[in-house]
C-alpha cells in the first residue's frame, strides 16, 4: 500500500471520530456476535460427545441445546445491532464529508472552478462519495467481525489442540500473501477507474448542457464516437480492476480449503493416535473442522470486499484532492462596506489569467456617483474581465480598485457584492417557483414587491398567463421557459434588490427589440442615482450612457459620450458604423 493510499484511508477514517459512540456500540456488538459464533461450535462438540460415548445423556444434550438456542438469539440481536450501528456510522460520516465538500466548493476561488470540468466536480461530490459510502459500509462490517473471528477462533483452537492450531497458523500467511500480492497490483486500476468515471461525468454534463447546438450542427454521431472512446477506456480500467478483485476471492478460497483439508487429516490422525499429547474426541474433532472453516471464512469475506474498499479509497483520494484545493483567503476580519456612495477608482491595474498572456495593463478609471458607464470593444478585449475584477471574483495582480474610497481587498467579499446588482447574459434559474426565483436576492420580499419588480421587467405579462401564475414551478435552469422569459425573470430579480451599483452584462441580448426598448426604459429608471456598468455589443443600447469606455487588448483606448466618440472618428466610430452601416448617427 503506497503512502497516498494510506493517507486517504486514514484520513477517511478520521471522519468517524465525531461518532465514536456508534463505533463503540459496533465493536461491542461485534464482540458479542463473534463470541456467540465461536462458542456455538464448542457447545455442539460437547453435545456430540454425550451422544457417542455409550448411552446418550439426554439431560446433558438438552442442556447444551438450550445454551445454543440462547446463544443464537444473542447472536441475532448482536448482528442486528452491529448492522444498524455501522449503517448509522457510515451515513453520518458520509453526510459530514458531503457537507464539507459542498461548503468547500462554495469557498473555492472562481479561477479554480473555471479551470475544471464541472461534471468532474459533480462526480466527486455525488458518485465518488457514494462509492466511499459503499466501501465504508462493507469494510466496517466485514473488518470488525472478521478480524475478531480470526483471533478468537485461533485462540480456541490452541485451547483444544495446539498442534491443529499450529497447522492453521502456518498456512495462514499463504492466504494473506496471495491477497496482498493481488491487491498491490490492483490499486492503480481502481484509481484510473475513478478518474475515468469523473471524465465521463464531465463529458455527459457538457453534452446535455449543449444538446441544442449539438443537434443544430448534427454532431450527434461525433459525440457518440467520443463517448464510446471514453466508455471503452472506462471499460478497460473497470475490467482490469474487477478482474483483480474477482481473482482475490477464489485464490484465497483455494488456500482456505487447503487449510480445512489439512485440519481434517491432522485432526483424524491425532484422534486415532493414542499417544498424542492431547487426544481429540469425536465431538472436538467436529468442532475443529467447524473452526477451520469458520477461521477461513473471514478471509474470504475480507478479500471479497477488497474490491469495494479499493474503489472507495480511490474515490476518497479524488474527494480529498478537491478538499485540498486552497480556498479563497479568509477576509472575515476585513472591513464591512455598510454604506456605498457608488464612486469607484481603478488605479494602474494590471491583470492576467496566466503570466504568459498579459491582458489588462495599466488600466485607470474614475467613476462618479450615479454615472452610467458602458464598456464596449471586440471579443477578448477584457470587458468581462473588468467585471470580474469589480466583483472581486479575481484579484488584481497589481494596482488597486477602490469603492467609496476603500480598496476592495480591504473589504469583505460578501459586503462588496451586496452592493452590486448583476444581470448576466447567461440567465440562471433554479428548480422552484417563479416567486422564489425572483425573490432569490431578497428572501423577505413581499408579494407586492415581487409583482412590482416583475412588472418593471415586463415579466408580469407572461407570468399571469400561466395557470399557477407566480407559483408556477420551473424546471432546472428554467428549461420550461423561453430564453427571453428566463432573462426577464433575472432582470426582475435584480430590480427587486435595488443595489447602489449595477452591472448589466449583455442583459437584454436574448430579448426581442420591442421588449428591449421597454426594458431599457425600466433600466434607466432603476439606474437613476445608481452607478451602473453596462457591457454591450449592441451599441444602440448605450447611447444615453454618461461615459462609454472603448477597450482593446485590455486597455481603454477611447472614452467619452456617444456623440463625442463619434466626433472623434476613431475606433468607436468604426465599430458603431459597422453595426449601422448606411444609417446616420
Amino acid at each position: 500500500m503506497n503512502t497516498k493510499k494510506e493517507n486517504a484511508l486514514f484520513r477517511l477514517l478520521s471522519y468517524t471520530k465525531p461518532y465514536a459512540p456508534l463505533l463503540v456500540i459496533s465493536i461491542i456488538a461485534s464482540l458479542l456476535s463473534v463470541a456467540v459464533s465461536i462458542l456455538i461450535p464448542l457447545m455442539t462438540g460437547y453435545a456430540i460427545d454425550y451422544m457417542v460415548e455409550g448411552a446418550v445423556d439426554f439431560d446433558k444434550v438438552f442442556d447444551y441445546i438450550y445454551i445454543i438456542v440462547a446463544m443464537i438469539a444473542v447472536g441475532a440481536i448482536s448482528q442486528w445491532t452491529l448492522t444498524t450501528s455501522v449503517n448509522a456510522l457510515t451515513c453520518k460520516t458520509v453526510r459530514g464529508i458531503r457537507n464539507q465538500l459542498f461548503q468547500h466548493i462554495n469557498n473555492l476561488p472562481l479561477s479554480y472552478i473555471d479551470s475544471q470540468r464541472q461534471g468532474d466536480i459533480i462526480a466527486r461530490i455525488s458518485g465518488d462519495i457514494d462509492q466511499v459510502s459503499e466501501g465504508l459500509l462493507q469494510g466496517f462490517t466485514q473488518l470488525f467481525s472478521g478480524i475478531m473471528t480470526i483471533g478468537a477462533t485461533l485462540g480456541i483452537l490452541f485451547y483444544i489442540n495446539w498442534i491443529i492450531a499450529l497447522v492453521v497458523l502456518v498456512l495462514t500467511p499463504l492466504s494473506l500473501f496471495v491477497a496482498w500480492f493481488i491487491t498491490k497490483r490492483s490499486h492503480k486500476t481502481f484509481a484510473a477507474q475513478a478518474v475515468k468515471r469523473g471524465e465521463i461525468s464531465g463529458y455527459v454534463e457538457e453534452i446535455f448542457s449543449g444538446r441544442n447546438l449539438i443537434q443544430a450542427f448534427s454532431q450527434e454521431d461525433n459525440c457518440q464516437v467520443d463517448f464510446k472512446k471514453l466508455n471503452t477506456e472506462l471499460y478497460d480500467c473497470g475490467f482490469k480492476s474487477q478482474f483483480y478483485g474477482a481473482l482475490i476471492n477464489p485464490c484465497t478460497r483455494f488456500v482456505n480449503n487447503l487449510v480445512y483439508a489439512c485440519v481434517g487429516v491432522v485432526g483424524a490422525l491425532i484422534a486415532l493416535w493414542a499417544g498424542a499429547p492431547k487426544s481429540l474426541s469425536p465431538g472436538l474433532l467436529a468442532t475443529c473442522l467447524t473452526y477451520a472453516n469458520q477461521y477461513t471464512k473471514p478471509f474470504n469475506e475480507i478479500t471479497g470486499v477488497i474490491t469495494e474498499i479499493q474503489s472507495a479509497v480511490a474515490a476518497a483520494k479524488r474527494m480529498f484532492d478537491l478538499l485540498d484545493v486552497e480556498e479563497e483567503d479568509d477576509d472575515s476580519a476585513n472591513e464591512i462596506l455598510d454604506e456605498c456612495d457608488g464612486t469607484l477608482d481603478i488605479q494602474d491595474v494590471y491583470f492576467s489569467y496566466s503570466p504568459e498572456r498579459p491582458l489588462i495593463q495599466g488600466l485607470n478609471l474614475h467613476v462618479k456617483q450615479g454615472q452610467k458607464i458602458a464598456i464596449v470593444g471586440p471579443t477578448g478585449c477584457g470587458k468581462t474581465t473588468l467585471i470580474n475584477l469589480l466583483m472581486r471574483f479575481y484579484d488584481v495582480n497589481d494596482g488597486s480598485i477602490k469603492v467609496s474610497g476603500k480598496d476592495v481587498r480591504d473589504i469583505t467579499r460578501h459586503s462588496l457584492r451586496d452592493n452590486y446588482g448583476m444581470v448576466l447574459q447567461d440567465s440562471w434559474l433554479f428548480a422552484g417557483t417563479i416567486r422564489d426565483n425572483i425573490a432569490y436576492g431578497k428572501a423577505d420580499a413581499t408579494d407586492e414587491e415581487i409583482i412590482q419588480a416583475a412588472r418593471l421587467a415586463n415579466a408580469d405579462d407572461f407570468i399571469e398567463k400561466f395557470p399557477d401564475k407566480y407559483d408556477t414551478l420551473l424546471t432546472e435552469n428554467g428549461d420550461n421557459l423561453s430564453q427571453g422569459q428566463r432573462q426577464l425573470l433575472c432582470i426582475a430579480r435584480i430590480m427587486l434588490t435595488h443595489p447602489p451599483m449595477l452591472i448589466l452584462d449583455e442583459a437584454t441580448s436574448s430579448i426581442d427589440t420591442r421588449t428591449e426598448m421597454k426594458i431599457q426604459n425600466a433600466f434607466y429608471t432603476i439606474m437613476q442615482g445608481r452607478t451602473s456598468f453596462i457591457v454591450a455589443h449592441r451599441l444602440s443600447t448605450i447611447r444615453e450612457c454618461d461615459i462609454i469606455l472603448v477597450m482593446k487588448d485590455g486597455n481603454i483606448i477611447e472614452q467619452g459620450s456617444h456623440k463625442a466618440l463619434l466626433d472623434m472618428r476613431g475606433f468607436y466610430y468604426n465599430l458603431y458604423n459597422s453595426q449601422f452601416e448606411g444609417s446616420k448617427a
